[in-house]
């Protein structure tokens, strides 16, 4: 049976020579070509499984690294409140302190005041006394027309002041 096609049509001696071409660029190819190549793939596939790891190994690095960072921001938390408490303490240590100081200078200078007070009232009362003294002398000279002696001046001055009730104004200045 002839082919339409010349192309198409089995003849031996082409086929021969076609298969022996193809046997000798097989063996070359083999000798030369397929070893580079398998080289080049061996090689590729192995920098590709390294950059796996590599990967793998940075991947495990940020996990452990975003832990050690969470971590660490809650311990950063936890001294933050623990600082913020310890100042809120000391805040009202401060303001107790500074409460009780007051009140305490207040009473200091309430206490001083009441002595000044006590002071003033007694100075006063020691110069009313000495005024009606003075007065009872006057009154006495006037009266009986003549000059006492210094004992009848005492004597006279300690009954007048004998008669006044002088704690009567004591007891109102200790009231207040």
């Amino acid at each position: 049976m002839l082919a339409a096609n010349p192309l198409i049509e089995v003849r031996l001696g082409l086929m021969v020579w076609t298969i022996v071409c193809f046997g000798i660029t097989f063996y070359f190819l083999k000798r030369v070509a397929f070893g580079r190549i398998q080289a080049v793939i061996d090689e590729r596939r192995e920098r590709i499984r390294r950059s796996i790891e590599e990967a793998e190994k940075a991947r495990n690095e940020a996990r452990r690294l975003l832990e050690e960072h969470r971590a660490l921001i809650g311990q950063a938390r936890g001294q933050a409140e623990g600082i913020l408490a310890e100042a809120r303490k000391v805040a009202e240590s401060m303001a107790r302190r500074v409460k009780e100081e007051t009140e305490a200078d207040r009473q200091r200078r309430l206490e001083e005041t009441k002595r000044q007070i006590e002071a003033e009232t007694h100075r006063a009362l020691q110069q009313i006394r000495s005024e009606v003294a003075e007065l009872t002398l006057i009154a006495t000279t006037k009266v009986t027309g003549k000059v006492l002696e210094d004992a009848d001046h005492k004597r006279l001055i300690e009954e007048a002041i004998r008669d006044l009730d002088f704690s009567v104004l004591e007891q109102q200045e200790t009231n207040r």
